[in-house]
């Protein structure tokens, strides 16, 4: 019947928020990855490139001193001088002094280690910081190259390194000949210059920056794993690595970003390289924070889940259940209360209601049997046979003295009377009905004993009242059966009716023989218990219909009469009419 109750869709709920968040997390995650890789390589590049320039500039540097010093006086100076003999003169001699010095003077002011020589065909010396040495044609021919920088492969002290050249010669020619030059200048350093930038560049610990140029080899930092650069390099090598860029590349079970930045005027590239894993830490980091905080999430909602099943979806199910055998009529259910909430306070006031109800349901049958039983009893006490054959023997009586009068009249009331009592089909009658069936009653009473006298005094504003059948003439016939007729002096009866606010009596009085008070206390005290047979069933059927109808303060009362006899009461209280539309209001 209930297919989706609330424990589901509360549980529901919470699978729908944690989906959306999940997807938004990974899509923020991928996107996050892939701005920071972007970022990153963006700034690699941007390193890359500013060191390179740096270098690029430094041996730019180192290129123009060459052309600077060919110019100058000195050196023009040098061309010109002649030896005798092979030997130079003093002012040859203080002239290469000079030139030796400008030479020193040049070298230090690079922060790279370089070195500058001088070739003079003049003389056939070269001239360098600290020697004037000679030197042949052959030599010079196979040393000079032009055309930018030379790079050579040499060893020293073991170590494999690389020496950087750079000729300048005038005059300019596109082949270069001894016999033709006048002046050959030639810088030179080698690759720890290189060596120590790329150090400083690799000094945050995450760098490891080295050189490669295809044909020529690769110039590392001192503390690089040149077994990992090499094997880089042959993969990049085995795709296209002829322009500046990024690259993803996986050795062995690790996967690099490497980044390319090519110098045109070098013609090296710089590559620096990264793991991944070291890039992706943070995100790495984050998303296990992430996965964590999700299965907390999940375990806390299961919880969550779990408590709303035993604290919300239990009781509900319990109260649904209750409700059910309820609509099925069965008002012995219970609902079990554990704990202290407001579905425990539910379960209460529910079996509360269901108690109340199940209370109010025996009572209402339980008036309608006790309603039933006293009408039943009131109607057979009205049928009392010996005041039928009374009345038949009176109307026998009368025919034989041929008193048409008298047996009309008594018939007439008799017919009156026995209509009333056999069609009480109604729960209730008016006033003015039952006090015309007592005046039956009475004018067939004062036909049999004529010194009957009775009186009635009604208020008119207790003519539209409604009492139940037959509640007057048992206290009317037990005043003339027991009151009256045993006394032969007796044969006075009133009936008075009174209206205080709510509160209506009608009271019956004869002057007969009367009861004594331990008598009257002893009635009263009957009144209110089972009916036995000591009890008449008149008396006692008013005073329980009256009670049950009117409430516990309705009934019968006994006390002497002014009359002389004994005077009977009844009682009872009106419905508060104000009270009544106040509440059908307040429920509108």
């Amino acid at each position: 019947m209930y297919r989706t109750n609330l424990f589901r869709k509360i549980v529901g709920i919470m699978v729908i928020m944690l989906i959306p968040i999940t997807i938004l997390y990974f899509y923020s995650n991928k996107t996050t990855t892939d701005v920071l890789r972007s970022e990153l390589n963006t700034s690699n590049n941007n390193q890359l490139s500013f060191f390179q320039s740096q270098v690029e500039t430094n041996m730019e540097l180192l290129s123009s001193w060459p052309i600077l010093l060919i110019h100058d006086p000195d050196i023009l100076r040098l061309k010109d001088i002649s030896l005798a003999q092979g030997q130079m003169n003093l002012d040859a001699i203080q002239l290469v002094k000079r030139i030796q010095t400008k030479i020193s003077i040049q070298e230090s002011s690079s922060n790279w280690n370089s070195k500058l020589f001088l070739y003079s065909p003049s003389v056939h010396r070269m001239v360098t910081e600290n020697d004037a040495l000679l030197y042949s044609d052959e030599e010079l021919q196979r040393e000079v190259k032009s055309g930018g920088w030379h790079v050579e492969k040499i060893k020293d002290q073991g170590e494999e390194r690389f020496l950087f050249s750079w000729y300048s010669f005038t005059p300019y020619m596109s082949e270069f000949s001894p016999q033709r030059a006048t002046t050959i200048m030639k810088v030179e350093f080698d690759s720890r210059n290189i060596e120590d930038m790329l150090d400083k560049f690799k000094s945050d610990g995450r760098r490891d920056p080295f050189y490669y140029k295809p044909g020529t080899g690769l110039i590392f930092n001192r503390s690089s794993d040149r077994t990992l650069a090499e094997q880089l390099v042959k993969r990049l090598e085995q795709g296209q690595l002829n322009s500046s860029g990024n690259r993803t590349l996986d050795i062995g079970r690790q996967s690099y970003s490497v980044n390319i930045v090519y110098s045109a005027k070098m013609g090296w590239y710089l590559i620096d390289y990264m793991p991944l894993s070291e890039i992706l830490q943070p995100i790495h980091t984050s998303n296990r924070l992430f996965y964590f905080s999700v299965g907390a999430l999940l375990l806390m909602s299961s919880l969550v889940a779990y408590l709303l099943y035993v604290q919300v979806q239990v009781p509900v199910r319990q109260l649904v259940g209750g409700f059910q055998k309820l609509k099925q009529g069965d008002y012995s259910v219970r609902v079990g209360i554990k704990g202290r909430n407001e579905f425990s306070f539910l379960s209460v006031r529910f079996n509360s209601m269901v108690e109340q109800m199940q209370e109010l349901i025996e009572n209402v049958l339980m008036e309608k049997i006790h309603v039933r039983e006293a009408r039943l009893k009131q109607l057979q006490s009205q049928i009392n046979p010996h005041f039928f054959y009374n009345c038949f023997s009176f109307i026998t009586s009368m025919a034989k003295l041929d008193n048409t009068k008298a047996v009309i009249g008594m018939s007439h009331n008799l017919s009156r009377y026995y209509r009333y009592t056999t069609r009480q089909e109604r729960d209730l009658v008016t006033l003015p009905e039952e006090v015309e069936f007592v005046t039956h009653y009475l004018e067939i009473q004062n036909m049999r004993m004529t010194r009957l006298q009775y009186s009635v005094s009604i208020p008119p504003q207790m003519r539209r009242l409604e009492i139940p059948p037959l509640v007057l003439q048992p206290l009317v016939e037990n005043a003339v059966l027991h009151g009256i007729e045993p006394a032969a002096d007796a044969g006075r009866l009133r009936i008075t009716g009174t209206c205080s606010g709510r509160r209506m009596t009608l009271t019956v009085e004869d002057d007969g023989r009367g009861m004594q008070p331990e008598s009257i206390t002893k009635l009263e005290q009957m009144l209110n218990q089972p009916m036995d047979e000591e009890m008449g069933c008149g008396l006692w059927n008013v005073h329980q219909r009256l009670r049950l109808r009117y409430g516990e303060e309705s009934g019968i009362t006994f006390a002497p009469s002014q009359l002389g006899g004994l005077q009977v009461t009844i009682h009872w209280l009106l419905p508060n009419v104000h009270s009544d539309k106040s509440t059908q209001e307040g429920k509108q």
